[in-house]
């Protein structure tokens, strides 16, 4: 019974996997590579995102400061408009009868609107500043953001030659895999260490 056809077939089956087996041994570690290069690429990514919520939030920041030197220098105005009336006002009353109280009560509030003028001009400046900030927050987190993007795309490409390693089960293949593999490392260290 152990010499019918189909136990002949199955010996000979299980005989040459096991001469196949020692020989594509490798490829276990071929396997295990593309599981460390997964993660990679997912972490990769997940910098990416935080990055591009990072430029996100920069960009409301901007925004917000922008829209409060906006209001800064509109309250400027208002002040500059009330000083030339109050100007216009003293002028006036300086050619027509001069009553000095009445006078030095003028020359008070125009003093006061400059020194006003200047608090909300240092404001508006202020804002200003915080706006360009955040802008400036904003591009380096988006360039460094693109950046990590091509860096998990690189994992991506790493897994993806792993994959035909393991197809075609050629070594070569497996190699520049993990040469890929080390190129996004090395670029995720950079960017991670990098300010």
């Amino acid at each position: 019974m152990s010499d019918a056809p189909e136990f002949k077939e199955l010996d000979a089956s299980i005989k040459h996997y096991r001469e196949q087996a020692p020989a594509e041994h490798w490829t276990k570690y071929v396997s295990l590579s593309l599981i460390f290069l997964a993660v990679l690429a997912a972490y990769a990514s997940q910098r990416s995102s935080l990055l591009a919520s990072a430029v996100m939030r920069s960009l409301n920041e901007a925004t917000f400061n922008q829209a409060e030197a906006s209001d800064q220098w509109s309250y400027y105005q208002a002040k500059s408009i009330k000083q030339t009336v109050v100007q216009e006002e003293h002028d006036r009353l300086a050619a027509a009868t001069p009553d000095a109280p009445r006078l030095r009560d003028i020359d008070s509030r125009i003093k006061r609107y400059d020194a006003e003028m200047q608090q909300v001009t240092k404001e508006a400046k202020a804002f200003e500043a915080r706006r360009d900030g955040a802008r400036a927050a904003a591009e380096a987190a988006a360039v460094k953001g693109q950046r990590m993007s091509v860096d998990s795309t690189i994992f991506q490409a790493a897994i993806a030659v792993g994959g035909v390693c393991l197809t075609v089960k050629k070594r070569w293949t497996w190699f520049v895999s993990l040469a890929l593999g080390v190129l996004g490392l090395v670029v995720m260290a950079y960017l991670t260490l990098s300010k």
